[in-house]
């Protein structure tokens, strides 16, 4: 049994609800996780969310046909490469 109180150990887990320490937090990477404050679409070929603005800035996206397909990661663009009408469709 250690001295420390629940409220102490909450605040020391990486999953606590108390405010989170900027010296940790702010690192100047942008989270791909976090959507919010941009339009999320839906991934031309695995479905999932993306993020429009970080998929562009990463070349996640095709232009095919006079429409934007924007991806997930970066093995979407081959798949979509090969065989664009079945992700259009």
């Amino acid at each position: 049994m250690t001295d420390t109180n629940e409220a102490t150990v909450a605040s020391a887990s990486c999953c606590s609800t108390t405010a989170p320490r900027p010296e940790i937090t702010d690192t100047g990477r942008h989270n791909l996780l976090d959507t919010a404050g941009d339009e999320t679409v839906v991934c031309a070929v695995m479905g999932g969310a993306t993020e429009k603005k970080s998929a562009e800035a990463a070349g996640l996206y095709r232009d095919y046909e006079g429409a934007r397909y924007w991806f997930c990661c970066a093995g979407c663009g081959p798949l979509f490469d090969a065989d664009p009408a079945k992700y259009t469709a």
